[in-house]
């Protein structure tokens, strides 16, 4: 008997940074064609690897997705956290709020769409709304910095509808009328 011969092994790529890569990648593919279209097919051609590279990873689709959606969240609220520490009062604190809305939040359509991508998400996700609930304690520690819980969690709120109705809106709010509203509820 002679032995068949094993069928030759392809070379591995070595891809040490394989892992960010695809936490990248899901967001442009969420941003670019929405959480729906985020498939593990669609993220492994996007990030040109083979498709077991993506379970190789993560251990599903969910735990992808909270790893690129933690990873957007974190950037925001670095950004906003130090906005906040740099307030050195309450009124610059409302000030750098709506810089922070304006410019972080509202002034990038890929980061307003990847905010309201992950609150539809999480709405029918426990594994999403944990990154969610994450990212409002975080921003209402930040706000605490210069408000009362209470108003801290208020004026988040108020953050949370303004993506929402900037995202939604063919007229969304201007600069001043978000100054405007921040001011009548935490000034």
């Amino acid at each position: 008997m002679s032995a068949t011969p094993a069928p030759a092994r392809r070379a591995r790529r070595y891809d040490p940074g394989r892992r960010d890569r695809l936490v990248d990648t899901t967001l442009d593919v969420v941003a670019e064609q929405g959480v729906a279209a985020a498939t593990h097919r669609a993220i492994a051609r996007a990030a040109d690897v083979p498709l077991g590279s993506l379970t190789y990873h993560f251990g599903s689709l969910t735990d992808l997705l909270a790893a690129a959606f933690t990873r957007h969240v974190d950037t925001v609220a670095a950004r906003f956290d130090e906005r906040m520490r740099a307030a050195p009062d309450r009124a610059a604190a409302l000030e750098s709020l709506v810089e922070h809305l304006t410019g972080d939040l509202l002034g990038s359509q890929r980061d307003l769409v990847l905010a309201v991508e992950l609150y539809v998400a999480a709405a029918r996700n426990p594994a999403l709304r944990a990154v969610t609930q994450d990212w409002m304690s975080r921003s209402r520690r930040s706000l605490e910095r210069h408000l009362d819980p209470v108003t801290a969690r208020e004026v988040d709120a108020l953050v949370e509808g303004l993506v929402l109705h900037s995202a939604l809106s063919t007229g969304p709010m201007t600069a001043d009328q978000i100054r405007s509203a921040l001011h009548r509820l935490a000034g």
